[in-house]
């Protein structure tokens, strides 16, 4: 095994992107406008065609003057650009990988399903928490992701839905916080993201916080701190393991914040929000995947959360060139999702995807490194 990466919560000092729209709330919007010596109104122009028709492109924006549209460009500054992207499952997967300003790589992926349109978006360039069977995590962490560059990945993803990338025009209805980065150790530019995203048009992108997902490998501070911001999003845990033993080495944060108090904080934000909260679990052979894990992970669930306030979603491992760590056999996989649910616990395997185009997260951006 390589040697263990160390947790890292500050983020690399790093020049930040020009400031975005997506980054200012709706009250300090005219402000910036005016700002640049145009009256306020024009703010809600923008705002209505950044948020409402999902264009940032100036030249779309044909009830604003010339002028004006020339000089509202410093709002609307080039965030991430497209590197490559990779489709299959039919065209029902599409994986971008995104260039910064200053070169960071990150990755966001749309997925068709028959009853819904979910983007899988970065809250970092690159990863802090070291979690040994993650490419992303082995990468380590560049830097934060703006409020803009979050807002930008679902923006571009919704307009490519709206426009018919999937095979017919749908409209984007999900989002999972579960690309690139612990979105927790970026918090405050995450939460304003949420509220850009879940505020009706024009001042965000009015989707419903009931089809957002926010994934933490457990910082209990934030969680607690989550629970309080009014944002009804649903929880998810990457917890991966019942036991510390083994949660101290595949999941490093658990050293800092062991799995009853991870738990303890998962059931208060159920029960502050009322939402559901979801237990992320990478099943990995010979590692996780025991019979006795099994009906660990129902006691323990079922003790610390309670059963109608948790779900268990098992994650098929994704294994990365390379690695020493690979998927359960599925008749393993079969015999855990039985014996969670002889505890009580829902618990559903999560449809693989893009197994083919470099899916597991990092990987992307791994081989497009120089």
């Amino acid at each position: 095994m390589a040697t263990p990466l160390p947790l890292v919560f500050d983020e690399p000092k790093r020049a930040l992107p020009p400031r975005h729209l997506a980054d200012l709330a709706p009250a300090d919007r005219k402000a910036a406008v005016s700002e640049l010596g145009l009256p306020g109104f024009r703010a809600d122009q923008l705002a209505r065609h950044y948020f409402g028709r999902l264009t940032a492109d100036l030249d779309e924006m044909t009830d604003l003057p010339a002028a004006a549209r020339q000089t509202l460009a410093a709002l609307l500054p080039p965030l991430v650009t497209p590197v490559t992207e990779q489709v299959c499952d039919d065209g029902q997967t599409r994986k971008s990988l995104w260039r910064g300003h200053d070169g960071v790589l990150a990755e966001s992926v749309l997925m068709g399903y028959p009853d819904r349109t979910t983007v899988c978006i970065s809250s970092q360039a690159g990863c802090g928490m070291a979690c040994p069977f993650c490419a992303t995590g082995q990468g380590g962490l560049q830097r934060n992701l703006t409020t803009g560059e979050i807002v930008d990945q679902v923006r571009q993803a919704a307009r490519a839905a709206r426009d018919g990338v999937l095979g017919k025009p749908t409209r984007l209805s999900n989002i999972v916080f579960m690309g690139m980065g612990e979105p927790l150790a970026n918090y405050k530019r995450v939460v304003a993201a949420l509220r850009r995203i879940t505020e009706p048009a024009p001042e965000g992108l009015g989707i419903s916080a009931r089809g957002v997902t926010v994934s933490t490998v457990g910082l209990v501070p934030a969680i607690d701190k989550l629970a309080a911001e009014g944002l009804p999003v649903t929880l998810a845990v990457s917890l991966h393991c019942p036991d510390d033993e083994l949660r101290d080495t595949l999941v490093p944060v658990n050293n800092r914040w062991n799995i009853a108090e991870v738990l303890g904080a998962a059931r208060r934000y159920a029960q502050a929000t009322g939402r559901r909260v979801s237990i992320e679990y990478a099943l990995i052979r010979d590692v996780n995947d025991q019979p006795w894990r099994a009906d660990l992970l129902g006691k323990v669930l079922r003790q610390q959360i309670g059963a109608k306030r948790v779900h268990v979603n098992l994650i098929p491992l994704n294994p990365t060139p390379g690695s020493e760590w690979d998927a359960s056999p599925k008749p393993v996989e079969r015999e855990f999702v039985r014996r969670v649910e002889a505890a009580g616990i829902s618990c559903t395997v999560r449809d693989t995807r893009g197994q083919e185009i470099d899916a597991a997260c990092g990987q992307l951006a791994a081989t497009a490194r120089p």
